[in-house]
């Protein structure tokens, strides 16, 4: 009997379901999802669990000040009610630890996510501590809510599960693979508004195509992320000092 494992599947706790899929349904994402059936998504909303006979989910904050924050109990029976395996937790916030590359390949290895949006002040840390959620941060912006967030992390685990892009040699050479940015890309008309496709590009040798591709990830990782080039740098300082020991 052969043995089929079961699809990435993408939990989505949000007051607003109807703000999905969104862009995860088009394209090779959405392909993916309805036609391949190589991961899935559920959506559940939040307010169905509360108590409240107006539906309300959240409260002023303790201590004062404005807003309101999700309440610890509702948010606690919509994650409690998830059957199936234990898959990790995320609540996509700005205090959260930055999203990276490295993470999402975590995440994408396992049985799928469960993604938690906040909205209004945040939600009650005590959910968060007990149920043990990991909050994520997807910039050094504040968003209305995490719906938006969610799908930048739901997109970019599912873009890992094999099959989903077509080919894998794609992935190999993009940013944060081996930690510099992917060099430019260039394709035809080989003259746009007077601008020239660098003529190294079009002359056939492999080699110093990629001395030039990998002499453009070094310069763009340089000068827009100074901090992954440093990282770079003593990175192949541990690699040549282990080369040198052997």
């Amino acid at each position: 009997m052969s043995f089929t494992a079961p699809p990435f599947l993408a939990t989505v706790l949000t007051m607003f379901p109807e703000a999905f899929p969104g862009p995860l349904g088009v394209s090779l994402i959405g392909t993916a999802w309805r036609e391949k059936g190589l991961w899935s998504l559920d959506t559940v909303d939040i307010r169905a669990f509360s108590t409240d006979t107006r539906g309300f989910l959240d409260d002023t904050p303790a201590g004062g000040g404005p807003g309101a924050v999700l309440k610890a109990d509702v948010v606690a029976r919509a994650v409690d009610s998830l059957p199936g395996p234990k898959r990790p937790l995320l609540y996509m916030s700005a205090r959260g630890r930055p999203l990276t590359q490295a993470r999402v390949k975590e995440w994408a290895t396992a049985d799928g996510i469960v993604v938690l949006c906040g909205r209004f002040e945040g939600v009650d840390q005590r959910v968060l501590d007990a149920r043990g959620f990991e909050e994520v941060s997807v910039g050094d912006a504040v968003l209305a809510g995490g719906e938006a967030a969610a799908m930048v992390v739901i997109e970019a685990c599912v873009r890992l599960i094999p099959g989903v892009l077509g080919s894998g040699d794609s992935l190999s050479s993009e940013s944060f693979e081996d930690g510099l940015l992917e060099h430019p890309q260039y394709t035809r008309p080989r003259t746009f508004e007077g601008l020239e496709i660098p003529e190294v590009l079009l002359s056939g040798d492999h080699k110093k195509v990629a001395e030039w591709r990998q002499a453009q990830r070094e310069q763009t990782t340089r000068e827009r992320r100074p901090d992954l080039w440093q990282a770079h740098l003593a990175n192949s300082q541990v690699k040549s000092a282990k080369l040198e020991e052997k």
